[in-house]
């Protein structure tokens, strides 16, 4: 296209859009604030057709699976299993995405999901992944501290306040009231473990699914004999199992083997 006619497309968009994108100049042409907010995710949206149209149409025509997993999940588990299945499964062209809270698996397109929690409001099928088990953790100075349970009062407890167990459970596992001196919340176990790293406070550790994430994070357990079942699962939930397609069929009975082995 010559420039004008670029010139008149990107005068037509600003249009539509009601923003002006760039700052035209004798010589140059600078993007504005707008335009430079609008840029990443348009860089995205064109990789994304671009990946998609050579994997559905271009020589080796891989069939794409679409999956979403709670960001944990997908870090301690999905991460180290990528290469596993896609070398297994040529085929298939894999697409990862995360999400966190109940909300974020309502929206987007996705074969087959893998929340924390109750499936049922999801409806459809579903198969139970993983259970977990909760204990303490912590950088190895600040394990090295911790001799007896109430020694976990002399530090700041980090809560993940979108799980249903947490520290409560511990205490109560110990026989200790539930009221502690300090606490953090957030919202993920990977930001706990980046705070207890930090030193910031001691975290918990949901394993197996957090078994990588206290491994880079260089903490240890702190009472290697205190340990406490979860209260909830991981679960691969779908629509309909007999109308699921080859592919998510493959990745279903890959990731069920994966998790029996785990």
């Amino acid at each position: 296209m010559s420039a004008a006619a670029v010139s008149q497309q990107v005068r037509a968009l600003e249009e539509r859009l009601g923003a002006a994108l760039f700052e035209r100049h004798a010589h140059a042409v600078r993007l504005t604030d707008q335009g430079r907010a609008y840029l990443p995710g348009i860089q995205q949206a064109l990789l994304t057709l671009q990946s998609t149209t050579e994997g559905l149409f271009g020589p080796a025509r891989a069939q794409p699976l679409y999956v979403q997993a709670v960001l944990l999940f997908a870090h301690g588990v999905l991460a180290r299993g990528y290469a596993d299945f896609t070398s297994a499964h040529p085929g298939i062209m894999l697409n990862l995405t995360t999400g966190n809270m109940p909300y974020d698996f309502t929206v987007g397109v996705s074969d087959l999901r893998i929340v924390h929690g109750d499936p049922t409001p999801f409806r459809g099928d579903s198969d139970r992944l993983l259970d977990e088990v909760l204990y303490p953790v912590a950088p190895p100075d600040v394990a090295e501290q911790i001799r007896t349970p109430s020694d976990l009062l002399g530090h700041a407890l980090i809560e993940v306040n979108s799980h249903r167990a947490g520290w409560p459970m511990i205490f109560e596992a110990l026989g200790q009231p539930a009221a502690v001196p300090r606490m953090i919340f957030t919202d993920t176990t990977l930001m706990a473990f980046g705070l207890a790293r930090a030193g910031a406070g001691i975290a918990l550790a949901r394993a197996p699914v957090s078994d990588l994430a206290m491994s880079e994070a260089g903490l240890v357990p702190c009472l290697p004999d205190l340990s406490v079942e979860g209260r909830e699962a991981y679960h691969l939930i779908y629509p309909d199992r007999a109308a699921l397609r080859p592919s998510a069929r493959a990745f279903r009975t890959w990731l069920m083997d994966m998790c029996e082995r785990l």
